[in-house]
């Protein structure tokens, strides 16, 4: 029957084994978005990050409290699962919500802020220079460029060294990330609530094979 002790017990179990592996997408997905844009602080990447890792150890937990079914980590781990899922969808849906203004904003802000170290490697990697309109790389490193001869050379259809603003290229990956994380996020904290519920009844189901007194 599948809603007796033993089908709730494994169908718990499995669901965790699952949320550790979404915590790994999570991480790995979420750190992927966050090296595409360099020079960017993406918090709310980096919350997608901090719910993958406590996704991990929350998992963990409820291995645990599955496998002995134990009242008191099955009650904790209700709750902060609960209270985990209203974290993930809400960072999920600030995701997705970004527009391309802000987005903009968000990344003129990092450039600004950026060491001279990291907007070369962003250069370097993307084929760009400064933050936008900045065609033709000056002499002065004005408004967040370096000195062209650090950089590798992009050339045009003219046969001529140019490289494009770097917004050009970089808000493409961030809109990307934010996309890709935001998707994802929303997508598994849906699985988060089906977990809840999951536990709620497989916490108040009686183990047959245990002392009737000892059931809460």
């Amino acid at each position: 029957m599948c809603g007796s002790f033993t089908c709730s017990k494994n169908a718990l179990i499995a669901l965790n084994i699952i949320y550790i592996l979404v915590s790994f997408i999570l991480i790995g997905v979420a750190a992927y978005s966050r090296a595409a844009s360099i020079v960017t602080n993406l918090a709310i990447v980096g919350g997608i990050i901090a719910c993958g890792v406590f996704l991990f150890l929350l998992s963990l937990m409820g291995l645990i409290g599955a496998v002995r079914h134990h009242q008191v980590l099955l009650f904790f781990y209700m709750l902060i699962l609960f209270l985990l899922f209203i974290i993930q969808f809400s960072i999920a849906c600030a995701c997705l919500a970004v527009t391309t203004e802000q987005q903009h904003q968000i990344a003129m802000e990092g450039w600004k802020r950026a060491k001279l170290n990291i907007k070369i490697k962003t250069q370097t990697i993307f084929r760009c220079y400064g933050f936008e309109n900045q065609t033709y790389p000056p002499e002065d490193p004005l408004g967040g460029g370096v000195p062209y001869k650090n950089l590798t050379k992009c050339v045009a259809r003219d046969g001529r060294n140019r490289c494009p603003p770097c917004w050009n290229i970089l808000r493409n990956a961030i809109n990307s990330s934010l996309k890709i994380c935001g998707g994802i996020g929303l997508f598994f904290s849906f699985s988060e609530f089906v977990g809840v519920w999951l536990t709620v009844r497989y916490r108040n189901q009686r183990d047959p094979r245990a002392n009737p007194s000892a059931f809460l």
